[in-house]
């Protein structure tokens, strides 16, 4: 057996490769981007064959996983947690087709937005669709969990949600490996009518979802994944899910924690276990990192008399993510505070890099808009949105990705004209094409300042669908190729840029500006590989 020092979101790639998955598919998204590039960048991938090319978004990505287990293979799907909300609809239904080959569902969820937008809770998509969950505590439980996942997926042909926060997929710990299984055959469904959920068929399928939820409960009893321990302390008894275990164990002297614990990693969590929790104790906290889903369970369905402490009572902060000085506060314990970070330092927002086209194409644009009043730029999500802060400060909205085409629709609409959408490239194949779409099917009279830095910048550089497609995807959604304007955003090209911008502005239709600038990012690493190659070159010579 192998040992690998690995983050969570690594034991969860090689877990699923040893697991005998033929694709991974994804749209990258932090905290679970690392999991596809590992995959990508490991020699046993791509020796077994395995597809790990990145998606132009979740929905695709789901959709495609759920086409691989269609035709009986092992799939992997993975996104970050408002990814889902972009699933959400393949991913429901896919509860409802069931899976052929094992399907896992991999949402890494960012309690306390270190890099989100919200910190929703991605196990209540789970219980909506009635699928089971996996939640790990640590990396080598990430590492088996995963592999479980698939052969759970398989017994009860059911897509199985796995899910992590932040510190496990961006922490590292030491994972022991297992023998790998071989990929599955091509195997179509035996019922051919499975994957098609017109009504009178989907209403069959839900009934078998219904009729596995009790052997689900049985197997998350049975599997030894949930594990009840007792203490002698019966004051108290704590409900741990997924990483909160930690931050218990670690307030105490060898973690023996005095109370009983009931440590839950698999969902649904067996009623049986948590009801011995609740006789045994005079009271319960329930540690969630993420939102009360086990603490409003426990107040429903056990008709619970007996305190219940957590997020909804204040035990426990109702946001952000859980550590051990909260977890210890809510035991009772003293802790050590530390000093209250003094007013006199200033913080450190971040901002876009030194040398970025988007500070050239965002200063050309606030030039272009002084004739006009401010709140005028509706943008979305990537490395674009750090315009917002100063010196910029050039745009008025990052809702969701996709959103600032279709927001500056809704604006002009309502008179706010001109409007302007900016978005990214990756973005707009991810999500802005419909709402491009929208736009020339409206003639909506706004112009979209479209950022082409040719990759998904703020996740690290990947590869962007749109590369070299941009100009053809803008004419074949129906945009007027006079008014597809291309620039390239440099200081010394500025008065020009202006002009443009300013020319498509003034238009009484739909515009789309393509700012075309490599990420400097990217560009400085292609041209450190090219120095290194060139080197390597020489010295063969």
């Amino acid at each position: 057996m192998q040992k690998l020092l690995l983050l969570g979101d690594e034991a969860i790639a090689q877990g699923a490769i040893d697991a005998g998955i033929s694709g991974v598919y994804a749209y990258p998204g932090t905290p679970s981007t690392e999991i596809t590039e590992y995959i990508q960048a490991s020699k046993e991938a791509k020796e077994f064959g395995i597809k790990s090319m990145w998606s132009s978004n979740e929905k695709t990505a789901m959709e495609t996983a759920i086409g691989m287990s269609y035709a009986g293979k092992k799939s992997l799907v993975c996104m970050k947690h408002v990814g889902l909300n972009v699933a959400a609809d393949a991913f429901v239904n896919s509860a409802i087709t069931g899976a052929n080959g094992g399907l896992v569902v991999l949402a890494a969820d960012d309690p306390s937005m270190h890099s989100s937008q919200n910190e929703q809770d991605s196990r209540f998509y789970g219980k909506f669709s009635f699928v089971p969950i996996l939640e790990p505590s640590n990396q080598q439980e990430a590492y088996d969990m995963t592999r479980y996942a698939f052969e759970l997926s398989e017994r009860f042909s059911i897509p199985v949600l796995l899910r992590i926060t932040t510190r496990l997929a961006h922490s590292r710990a030491g994972v022991t490996r297992l023998k790998s299984t071989t990929q599955n055959e091509l195997k179509l469904p035996s019922n051919p009518q499975q994957f098609i959920l017109l009504p009178a068929i989907a209403r069959k399928q839900y009934k078998n979802l219904l009729s596995k939820q009790e052997g689900l409960e049985e197997d998350a009893f049975t599997s030894g994944n949930n594990v009840y321990t007792d203490g002698s302390d019966k004051s108290l008894g704590v409900i741990a899910c997924g990483l909160a275990h930690n931050y218990l164990v670690e307030n105490f002297e060898d973690g023996e924690v005095p109370y009983p614990v009931l440590k839950v990693n698999q969902y649904p969590v067996p009623k049986k276990m948590v009801q011995k929790l609740y006789d045994s104790v005079d009271k319960v906290l329930v540690l969630e990192d993420g939102y009360p889903i086990i603490e409003e369970l426990l107040r429903g369905y056990l008709n619970i008399d007996k305190k219940v402490k957590g997020r909804l009572d204040g035990s426990i902060p109702r946001d952000g993510e859980l550590n051990p000085n909260i977890v210890a506060k809510a035991l009772g314990m003293k802790i050590a505070e530390g000093f209250a970070s003094a007013d006199s330092v200033a913080g450190r927002p971040p901002q876009l890099c030194e040398g970025c086209g988007h500070w050239d194409s965002f200063g050309a644009l606030n030039e272009a808009l002084q004739p006009y009043s401010g709140g005028r730029v509706l943008a979305d999500i990537g490395c674009y949105t750090l315009s917002a802060l100063p010196p910029l400060q050039a745009i008025n909205s990052c809702v969701d990705m996709g959103a600032s085409i279709t927001m500056a629709i809704g604006a002009a609409e309502a008179g706010l004209i001109p409007a302007v959408a900016a978005i990214g490239d990756s973005t707009f194949t991810h999500s802005g094409m419909t709402g491009l779409l929208d736009a020339v099917n409206r003639k909506s009279p706004i112009t979209v300042l479209l950022n082409d830095n040719s990759t998904t910048g703020m996740t690290g550089g990947q590869d962007s669908a749109a590369f070299g497609k941009v100009e053809d995807i803008c004419r074949g959604v129906g945009v007027e190729e006079a008014h597809i304007r291309i620039i390239k955003p440099l200081r010394r090209l500025h008065e020009e840029n202006v002009k443009v911008i300013s020319e498509e502005l003034e238009y009484d239709g739909l515009s789309v500006i393509i700012t075309r600038r490599e990420c400097v990012q990217t560009l400085a690493r292609r041209m450190k590989l090219k120095h290194l190659d060139k080197k390597k070159a020489n010295a063969k010579v």
